[in-house]
């Protein structure tokens, strides 16, 4: 089930950021050290208290026993646009179709609010990820590469 995070829920939602974006680093060999602002690494509660602050739409994906494996917010933008920010399913629940629900939900809501495009940001060389987002008709619209990253920024959109 998808519904809206509550406050008192952001610890263990930093929780499944952490562990979901791990897995990545892992396995590309990203570190504290080279990639300290990398997701895995850099976020905190702090961060995910201001970003509520802000009035970021949060959501998480509970399963049938109560506990929160999934995870995503919207930043909104100008021009009608918004950004996925950390959609995320923990390892352990991988492969059960919750990534493509929240990522539906993402969509349908950034939709329902008025944005017309979705805009998400992905490790390039992830070319899994890149493939999945595509598959949902996300487009691939540039790359940047940042000194403080071991790796380039992939830069797509969706209209909604």
């Amino acid at each position: 089930m998808i519904r809206e995070m509550k406050r008192e829920e952001i610890p263990q939602c930093v929780d499944v950021i952490r562990k979901s974006f791990l897995t990545v680093a892992e396995e590309l060999g990203f570190t504290t050290e080279n990639a300290p602002r990398f997701t895995a690494f850099a976020i905190s509660e702090d961060r995910l208290y201001s970003q509520l602050e802000e009035g970021r739409p949060m959501f998480v994906y509970v399963d049938e026993k109560g506990n929160i494996c999934g995870y995503y917010s919207l930043a909104m933008q100008e021009n009608l646009e918004c950004e996925l920010n950390n959609l995320a399913v923990l390892p352990e629940y991988r492969h059960q179709g919750i990534g493509k629900l929240l990522l539906e939900h993402a969509f349908s809501y950034a939709h329902s609010v008025g944005c017309t495009i979705v805009n998400i940001s992905i490790v390039e060389e992830n070319t899994v990820l890149r493939k999945w987002y595509e598959s949902f008709g996300a487009v691939h619209i540039g790359t940047k590469k940042f000194d403080f990253f071991p790796f380039t920024c992939g830069y797509m959109q969706k209209e909604v």
